[in-house]
């Protein structure tokens, strides 16, 4: 296992906690959603992260991390619902839904394994606010592709810019030292 994946790996299994929590919590109301009202839920995250950063000052307590991590859960939960377009299956077992949870990290991360071996890890020398503004460009990449119901003439569809995005938020997570910290607590 890679540095990269034993990180990636680490980082999800908070995402995962906090959402499986999170179910506990309010079940799975978030299946009444759909894909755009969901892509506006990433861009509230992420026009917050970018807000504080250029500001340097934020008014509420929770930190960019808890947003980043919200970005995750919510591409994951998207992906989750694209999979599932054609179910009206509301509730899920414990086990169902972690499995679904998994099959979207699995296939997001194995993407992730052969953009590093193209790209060379390029992103561990990106500022976590280009990465920021890389999220947001592809927020807006999904919404257009969402209001061309789907469309798209030569780019990939919206699961491609939710994995996109969801890998940016991890690889924001690592760079700002998360992975290590839960190394440590270990």
């Amino acid at each position: 296992m890679t540095k990269t994946e034993f990180e990636y790996r680490q980082i999800i299994t908070i995402c995962r906690e906090l959402f499986q929590k999170k179910n506990k919590d309010y079940g799975t109301s978030w299946r009444i959603l759909r894909l755009p009202s969901l892509t506006d839920q990433i861009f509230i995250k992420a026009q917050r992260i970018r807000s504080i950063q250029e500001k340097g000052v934020q008014k509420i307590d929770d930190g960019i991390e808890g947003e980043f991590i919200g970005i995750i859960n919510y591409c994951i939960i998207a992906m989750i619902q694209k999979q599932l377009d054609n179910s009206s299956q509301m509730e899920f077992s414990e086990q169902e839904l972690g499995d679904l949870y998994d099959e979207q990290v699995t296939k997001t991360l194995n993407l992730l394994l052969n953009k590093n071996h193209d790209y060379g890890e390029a992103w561990r020398d990106m500022r976590v606010s280009s990465m920021t503004d890389l999220i947001l460009m592809k927020i807006f990449r999904t919404k257009q592709i969402e209001d061309n119901q789907g469309q798209t003439l030569v780019s990939e569809g919206v699961e491609a810019n939710y994995q996109d995005m969801l890998n940016y938020a991890v690889f924001c997570l690592i760079q700002m030292g998360m992975a290590q910290q839960q190394q440590q607590q270990q």
